[in-house]
């Protein structure tokens, strides 16, 4: 009996798969980290096909984990890092160079050609999104350029362009399925997200040939099959991770918002049929919905560097042995000693959108040691996602009293009973952190006739932890100022 669902995340830094059963349970989960690929400053590269091979290993691992069969998988869903951008031979499947990682700056100077050209505000209109290195057409614009012969290769039709859910899909269906979905699409600012379409003004501005561009489908429709120990088991969703955690969140109405502790964070609020036109730093996005389902809309602020920057505290810093460590050694002192890590280490998103800003500490003294730092270093994730609820806020023109959070930089309490004091609402938080997987599967489910309709899918129980703001007024506002002043700093500090 086919009972049981994979969702595989192909995040940032590592690949994980997780089987879920009819109730959205984990059941069985294996993880791999892939290697993270700095060839110059401000460049960040992945190899395509370690990725790959992270998720066979993964899908193959869980099963053994789990006992359970490949003929007890009904589907599989995909959720993955969005923006990241793979160009590959359509008759080889070989990726011309490294995959050009969402972070990576490297295009900044393409992006303030084509801002100077006047296209920025088409560009805006069209997409959502503002005119940045982070988005997924730049760097197609500059593999094309940079690359030898990849440009006469694209436009003879030789070569395929894909974000990690398009690579993945292409490679498990042995190259029958050339696909992303919607959410991603909306990612690559190359995709109309008011016509629902590619956009034949944007692939000339940006130099790409349409035959390189997948089919844009919906977050939940049957796209191939993977042919996997003896099984054909259909891949039956598809959602960006950030979107895919919304849906995970259950965030199905507007006005519902959720902030997940990646790599980066990412807050996104469901905005229903409306597309959000941002006035303050904001991206439009489109959120998950299956096949059958109406569009829907999301309002989001991308903060590149969260939970990254506790991995440059234990690589870089050696200030700790594992992430866990950070909860004990923040609460170690009373407060960051006046200490601010504005961890710009590639350039400042939502509100700021500085490509060139670059990290900073700030407010150190010969009596500062490293447990202000590692303090310091978890508030900036939250400061940082307080100045997006902060722009959200405004642009909607109302108080958020709760926000749903999730990713695995949530299951440090410190860090998340910060964010309840620094933005005075309500933390709510799952007992398993895993919105972005639990969303992919819940989207599977309904391709799958798990679940009749999204009200189904609420009625699943779920534990959570509610974390009330504490902190006086006075010492938040005081906070605030200090954050606000070491991020003037670090722009200031980008200035040509």
């Amino acid at each position: 009996m086919k009972k049981y669902i994979i969702a595989l995340d192909a995040g940032t830094t590592s690949v994980r798969a997780i089987i879920y059963d009819k109730n959205l349970n984990s059941v069985g989960c294996a993880q791999k980290e892939f290697t993270q690929i700095y060839p110059k400053p401000g460049y960040v590269e992945h190899d395509a096909q370690e990725i790959f091979a992270c998720a066979y290993s993964v899908m193959t691992e869980v099963l053994l984990i789990s006992g359970i069969a490949p003929s007890e998988i009904a589907g599989i869903g995909i959720t993955n890092q969005r923006e990241t951008t793979v160009v590959w031979s359509r008759e080889t499947g070989e990726p011309v160079c490294g995959a050009i990682v969402w972070q990576c700056r490297r295009t900044a100077e393409i992006c303030r050609e084509i801002e100077a050209a006047g296209h920025a505000p088409y560009i805006k209109e069209a997409t959502g999104l503002p005119m940045d290195a982070y988005f997924s057409a730049s760097k197609i614009k500059w593999i094309l350029d940079n690359v030898p012969h990849a440009r006469e290769r694209a436009e003879a039709g030789e070569l395929l362009f894909g974000t990690v859910d398009t690579w993945l899909i292409w490679r498990l269906t042995g190259g029958k399925a050339h696909v992303t979905d919607r959410t991603n699409a909306s990612r690559t600012m190359l995709y109309d997200i008011n016509k629902l379409c590619w956009d034949k003004k944007l692939m000339d501005i940006f130099g790409v040939p349409q035959s390189m561009l997948p089919k844009v489908c919906s977050s939940g429709e049957v796209y191939g099959e993977f042919a996997f120990m003896g099984e054909n088991i259909p891949i039956c969703a598809i959602a960006g991770d950030q979107q895919s955690a919304l849906f995970g969140s259950g965030c199905f109405s507007a006005g519902e918002a959720k902030n997940t502790y990646g790599t980066g964070c990412f807050l996104l609020m469901n905005t229903g049929a409306e597309r959000p036109r941002g006035k303050n730093g904001l991206i439009a996005t489109v959120a998950a919905s299956a096949l059958g389902e109406p569009v829907q809309y999301a309002a989001e602020g991308s903060v590149f560097v969260g939970g990254a920057v506790v991995k440059w505290l234990r690589d870089e810093l050696g200030f700790i042995k594992s992430s866990a460590d950070t909860l004990e050694i923040a609460r170690s002192v009373p407060d960051s000693g006046g200490v601010y890590v504005v961890p710009a280490f590639t350039g400042m998103g939502a509100p700021y959108w500085s490509m060139d800003a670059r990290g900073s500490i700030f407010g150190l003294t010969r009596g500062s040691g490293s447990a202000h730092i590692v303090r310091a270093a978890l508030e900036s994730i939250a400061y940082q996602s307080a100045d997006v609820i902060s722009a959200m806020e405004k642009d909607v023109g109302v108080k958020l009293e709760t926000l749903k959070v999730d990713g695995g930089a949530s299951a440090n309490d410190f860090l998340v009973q910060f964010q309840a004091d620094i933005s005075l609402l309500t933390a709510v938080r799952t007992a398993s952190c895993e919105a972005t997987a639990r969303g992919v599967a819940a989207l599977a489910g309904l391709t799958l006739g798990f679940y009749k309709n999204r009200e189904e899918i609420a009625a699943l129980p779920t534990n959570m932890e509610f974390f009330a703001p504490k902190m006086a007024a006075e010492e938040r506002e005081a906070r605030l100022c200090g954050w606000h002043k070491a991020v003037k700093a670090a722009l200031y500090w980008a200035e040509k």
